[in-house]
């Protein structure tokens, strides 16, 4: 096998190097456990920046999952403490029952062109993914943990803040990436909450949101005129945009919609 003593980033993976020590052992600090998930999944560790502090910690019983084959010689070459806890493949296509018995965290400094898809995976599978530490760009971030009312709140807000709670850590800066990314990144922490019943259908509530937002300039009244009942006078926060309602006020239009 070919000794790698460094890899060199790939633009079709999204890859961008995290070089800070002090970001990426702040980032692993922030990776908070319980003691019932001591199991942790790292995402695309590269070079194994993230991967050195976490394997110092005690209460981590880690694998990392990597798809660059480049990477995967390089962590087997220098981190030999990792033996059989390296998972060569794609995180997105990944099952989780065949590494994973019981729940599990999820750390990584991930590719921008999939942290949106890692996050829906993360819904799809809150019961059994309760906590994430992960690198995003900067605009995605604050996006995820932004409230109603500002215009950074979307689908992805809505869909994520009944299950989790979302917390911005802090901002990344380009300089500290090899090589540096065009934009500004952030660490965010994304924290199982306790609710187990959403009130609402979930395939309607998320279908529900995104045709909301698809037409986020107009009024509900107008975004949501195709499923809008004839007398439709009963139906709460028509007059307003969709970035101005709670989950919880969508999950009220949802029941209204379907005459509950």
């Amino acid at each position: 096998m070919k000794i790698y003593t460094e890899v060199k980033a790939k633009k079709f993976l999204g890859q961008h190097f995290l070089k800070d020590e002090t970001v990426a052992s702040d980032t692993v600090d922030a990776l908070q456990l319980k003691e019932n998930c001591k199991d942790v999944l790292e995402i695309g560790p590269g070079m194994g920046v993230l991967t050195k502090y976490l394997l110092k910690r005690s209460d981590v019983n880690l694998k990392v999952i990597e798809l660059d084959r480049d990477s995967v010689a390089y962590l087997k070459t220098n981190f030999v403490e990792l033996k059989d806890r390296i998972i060569e493949g794609d995180f997105l296509q990944m099952n989780f029952d065949d590494h994973f018995k019981n729940q599990f965290a999820i750390i990584g400094n991930f590719p921008y062109n999939i942290s949106t898809q890692i996050l829906f995976r993360i819904l799809e599978n809150k019961d059994k993914i309760p906590l994430m530490v992960g690198m995003f760009q900067k605009e995605v971030a604050e996006r995820i943990a932004s409230k109603p009312g500002n215009r950074d709140y979307g689908i992805l807000s809505v869909l994520l803040q009944p299950w989790f709670e979302m917390e911005y850590l802090f901002t990344v800066h380009e300089q500290q990436f090899i090589p540096p990314p065009r934009v500004k990144s952030a660490i965010i922490r994304v924290t199982r909450n306790e609710r187990t019943e959403l009130g609402i259908d979930e395939v309607y509530f998320k279908q529900l949101v995104k045709l909301a937002f698809n037409q986020r300039r107009k009024t509900l009244r107008n975004a949501l005129r195709s499923v809008l009942p004839v007398d439709y006078s009963a139906i709460p926060f028509l007059d307003l945009r969709a970035e101005a309602l709670s989950w919880e006020q969508f999950v009220l239009l949802g029941n209204k919609l379907k005459g509950k």
